[in-house]
């Protein structure tokens, strides 16, 4: 029997749920006042056969080298909505063609450490495309399962120091890719609300 994935995210994203952040499993982190985040999307792209689609970053990015990441970035002034810069981003770094993505719904925005207000775009996309990394952005395309991105039971929760304090974050490891931070916290609050 053939998996909906588009019905099972559809039922996901119809269910309600507050913003999350980088800070969620760190409550001692005291965020200053009137601090000015940017906006910016990501496109958490599922191909038709439940795979996910993620990109790992340059190492020679000024903000999360190496990392394991969603397509995205901040929105430019001419971007009519974080839609369009989710799906623009997507198109410049792994050339993704925008016709070939419909967009089933938004999670919850994300604050990032980096001061980014993400929104998480959730889309199908249809058919095949030549995957084609931005040189000096992404060093590599890969694809994680359905199953091991939308299973609660594949995430927890490890720590590190940074900026001279322990900090927790979530990890949903997949073979050598170290899914983290930001993006393992999306596709967390993504598995709950499909396991929920």
């Amino acid at each position: 029997m053939r998996t909906d994935h588009a019905q099972i995210l559809r039922e996901a994203l119809s269910k309600t749920g507050g913003a999350s952040s980088d800070f969620d499993l760190n409550p001692d982190v005291v965020l200053p006042e009137g601090r000015k985040l940017t906006p910016a999307a990501v496109l958490v792209g599922f191909r038709e056969n439940g795979d996910l689609l993620l990109t790992k970053r340059s190492a020679r990015l000024k903000h999360h080298p190496g990392q394991v990441a969603f397509p995205g970035g901040k929105q430019d002034a001419d971007d009519a909505d974080l839609v369009v810069t989710a799906l623009r981003e997507a198109r410049e770094e792994v050339g993704l063609p925008s016709d070939q993505v419909e967009v089933l719904g938004t999670l919850p925005r994300h604050e990032t450490v980096t001061s980014f207000a993400v929104t998480p775009i959730v889309a199908l996309i249809h058919g095949n495309f030549e995957e084609v990394p931005e040189v000096g952005e992404v060093a590599e395309v890969f694809h994680a399962p359905f199953h091991h991105v939308t299973n609660p039971a594949n995430f927890r929760v490890e720590g590190r120091r940074w900026q001279g304090r322990r900090r927790q974050f979530y990890v949903a490891p997949f073979g050598p890719y170290y899914i983290w931070g930001a993006t393992a916290r999306i596709l967390q609050s993504l598995a709950v609300r499909v396991a929920g």
